[in-house]
């Protein structure tokens, strides 16, 4: 089982980022992909997640309506489209896979992790 995130980078604020979990050695079926992320000096916190079996979509409050977690099937990937991102959304983001699917926004309920991305949004 492996994750590989993808496709951070350096916005500007108000900018768009996709970032991509690409998943091998497992199928999402029986998956939920939680995105996480960590900020200087802070702690890592639960940012969003998709349960692969249902479909459902869960995000934390601060990025609701600018984030969007989505999966393609074909490619075994899920995304997170992140719009109109603003400076407090600088962070490494990680993506995890938890086998009971209960998108938890604790980090130890997951059970796999992807390395992380850096995501920098600066003018």
């Amino acid at each position: 089982v492996q994750l590989q995130a993808s496709g951070g980078g350096l916005v500007q604020p108000g900018g768009s980022l996709r970032l991509s979990c690409a998943a091998s050695g497992f199928t999402l079926d029986y998956y939920a992909i939680g995105w996480f992320r960590q900020a200087p000096g802070k702690e890592r916190e639960w940012v969003s997640c998709f349960n692969g079996r249902s479909g459902r979509t869960y995000y934390e409050d601060v990025v609701k309506g600018r984030f969007t977690i989505s999966r393609a099937n074909a490619k075994n990937t899920v995304y997170l489209q992140m719009n109109s991102l603003q400076f407090e959304d600088t962070a490494l983001y990680y993506c995890a896979a938890d086998v009971s699917r209960l998108c938890s926004p604790y980090e130890n309920q997951y059970d796999y992790w992807g390395q992380g991305t850096q995501v920098t949004v600066s003018s």
